[in-house]
């Protein structure tokens, strides 16, 4: 015959259990977070940038639905370069004013991170880390983005950017995801590196 310490006992243990599995049920991400991206059968190459692939679906239509768009660019030293000398003749810059500009270059090129999110705060950069890595796995390049917010895109939508330096590497094929840890979501894409850099 149990003894009421024991019936509280039980009943202590019962009333812990449901609070943890409440509370894990709480932590879980919900709807298509959870359920991760939709991937393309086939990678399709982006609108904006030629050495970029989209790996995961990322399309206006789903920026309209949860405000999930995330683009990634890509801008190589020479692009940089060509563009820096075309201002220079635009602008009759003196030779200081291009060599500054020219050693501001970073010697792999540049990733352009552009996102729409819903509501302001959402669109905070620091939420962001970007790996790339080579087809064989190996890490090339990984950072969390500096906090920064976005200015006002249209209806509720917010758009932030960020380019990044990339190190210079050998002209390959590499994998890039943009983990976005507050939609609990991965944008993945494929970056060809041009051969002149």
């Amino acid at each position: 015959m149990p003894t009421s310490s024991h019936l509280v006992r039980h009943f202590l243990t019962l009333a812990l259990l449901s609070l943890f599995a409440a509370g894990t049920a709480l932590a879980q991400p919900t709807g298509k977070a959870a359920k991760g991206r939709k991937r393309y059968t086939f990678s399709q190459r982006d609108s904006e940038s030629p050495y970029v692939q989209n790996v995961t679906k990322n399309t206006d239509e789903e920026q309209e639905v949860d405000g999930s768009f995330t683009r990634l660019g890509y801008r190589s030293y020479k692009d940089m370069l060509t563009e820096i000398e075309a201002l220079k003749k635009l602008h009759n810059w003196a030779d200081t004013t291009y060599q500054r500009r020219l050693a501001a270059i970073p010697p792999g090129g540049a990733l352009l991170v552009t996102i729409h999110r819903q509501g302001q705060k959402n669109t905070d950069l620091g939420n962001l880390t970007v790996t790339v890595t080579s087809k064989d796995g190996k890490e090339v390049f990984t950072q969390t983005l500096a906090p920064g917010t976005g200015r006002f895109f249209g209806r509720d939508l917010y758009q932030a950017q960020r380019a990044i330096p990339f190190p210079k590497t050998d002209p390959q094929e590499l994998n890039v995801s943009i983990r976005d840890a507050k939609l609990y979501q991965t944008f993945d894409y494929t970056l060809t590196l041009p051969a002149a850099q």
